[in-house]
């Protein structure tokens, strides 16, 4: 398996504050804003209370600014 492209299932997660609990084994999941697959070792950025996962800052940036801008119409 090559990190960058994780074959094999999806993973399904419960994101909690500081960990993450896996509900469903696999080997990625999907990141909220670019739909990229995030190898689970690779997985640093997610939403508590969302519960998505990022593949970076730059997206979970992206999609806290786009929270923001719903709540302001």
């Amino acid at each position: 398996m090559n990190k960058h492209d994780p074959g094999g299932a999806e993973a399904k997660l419960h994101y909690g504050d500081n960990e993450i609990s896996i509900l469903k084994q696999g080997t990625h999941v999907l990141c909220a804003v670019s739909g990229e697959r995030i190898p689970l070792d690779e997985l640093k950025y997610w939403s508590v209370d969302l519960q998505e996962a990022y593949r970076g800052p730059a997206e979970a940036t992206q999609r806290w600014k786009q929270l923001e801008a719903e709540k302001r119409k």
